[in-house]
């Protein structure tokens, strides 16, 4: 109880430290922090129409947060899921472009099998890198991520492009049979129970089965994996392809779902925003669905800062990054042992206990 006490505490206080920090820096700029406090409340949560905005930005979020989450419970830091994500979502345009595609929900799973497909081989060139070259995992993934959207653009932009598109270069669109739907009639699309069920499901999977507990041992302990003869190199591979196809996955909705084609908005930052999520829920994929809404809200509220405080839209991006600095530093505190620390403070202390005084008493008797 008092570790899985632990595994809450931290994040919340880290997200509260985030939001009062937040406040001081607007308050500098003269604006009042409790309205900014309310503002982001009601921005995400106020109303039906928040809801479905916040939920809307959600979905992408549990998905690129799985691409991180996934590969650090086998030992990796992969952070290029915005690469995955924009070439999931140009698969998926090119794909209904070039091949006829039957209607309804089998095309639509062809197109998000391809996305999945194109984010797994992405991402696992990453682990790749990592198991045969040396390669630090962290930096090739995030050069992988710019590459993939140096590409995304000259595709887009170049072979890919639709005639029709002057002002915004994008490809051509979906046809209406291939668009995912709103849940119920609402602008929320099938992508947040796409998200849920595969945070849900992963997280049965690393618990529950022998090749999740094998990723959390090869993550845990890599030597003591190949004492016991693991795998890891397929292992570390599977987990960095599974997280990479949540991330294509997630650029292929994005595309059939909210832009009905592949254009420079699919490059939103839910892939950076992801690592975010990952780290705050510990890289649990089933903490991640409630921290990705929260997220998601703040994301959804942006906009409300900017229309009623005159906040820049992008002052959200701030409290972002305030809040990644802290969990990061509360990371580092999951480790002190507060009671040692406290001795050390306080040595004098030991005398007050009967123990203590018996032998304090016995190095003074002649």
């Amino acid at each position: 109880m008092r570790s899985a006490l632990k595994e809450f505490v931290m994040p919340v206080f880290a997200i509260s430290a985030a939001l009062l920090v937040f406040g001081l820096v607007v308050a500098f700029a003269g604006v009042d922090p409790v309205e900014v406090w309310v503002t982001l409340f009601k921005g995400a949560f106020g109303d039906w129409f928040s809801w479905q905005n916040t939920l809307q930005r959600a979905a992408p979020l549990m998905l690129t947060a799985l691409c991180v989450a996934l590969p650090a419970r086998a030992g990796l830091i992969v952070i290029g899921g915005e690469g995955a994500l924009v070439l999931g979502g140009l698969a998926c345009a090119a794909l209904a472009h070039a091949v006829p595609l039957p209607g309804g929900l089998p095309g639509i799973v062809l197109l998000c099998l391809a996305g999945a497909v194109v984010g797994a081989l992405w991402i696992m060139l990453a682990g790749w890198l990592r198991q045969y070259r040396g390669i630090n995992e962290t930096i090739s993934s995030l050069l992988l991520a710019y590459i993939a959207i140096g590409l995304f653009k000259h595709l887009v932009e170049g072979p890919l492009r639709d005639p029709a598109s002057l002002n915004k270069p994008s490809t051509h669109t979906l046809p209406d049979a291939l668009l995912i739907g709103g849940i119920g009639g609402s602008d929320v699309h099938w992508g947040l129970a796409v998200g849920i069920v595969a945070c849900l499901g992963l997280a049965w999977w690393l618990r529950a089965t022998a090749s999740g507990f094998s990723v959390r041992v090869v993550g845990g302990n890599p030597r003591a994996a190949q004492l016991v003869g693991l795998p890891a190199t397929r292992l570390i591979l599977s987990a960095c392809g599974l997280g990479g196809a949540c991330a294509g996955a997630a650029g292929a909705i994005e595309v059939a779902a909210v832009h009905t084609n592949a254009n420079a908005s699919l490059i939103a930052g839910y892939g950076y925003a992801g690592i975010l999520v990952s780290f705050i829920a510990r890289h649990n994929p089933a903490a991640i669905v409630p921290v990705a809404i929260l997220f998601g809200g703040f994301g959804a509220a942006g906009s409300l800062l900017q229309r009623r405080l005159g906040l820049p839209d992008a002052s959200v991006l701030v409290l972002q990054g305030i809040a990644f600095v802290l969990i990061l530093a509360s990371e580092g505190l999951r480790t002190v042992n507060w009671k040692a620390v406290g001795d050390r403070m306080l040595p004098e202390a030991k005398d007050y206990t009967g123990a203590s005084i018996e032998a304090r008493g016995a190095e003074v008797t002649p």
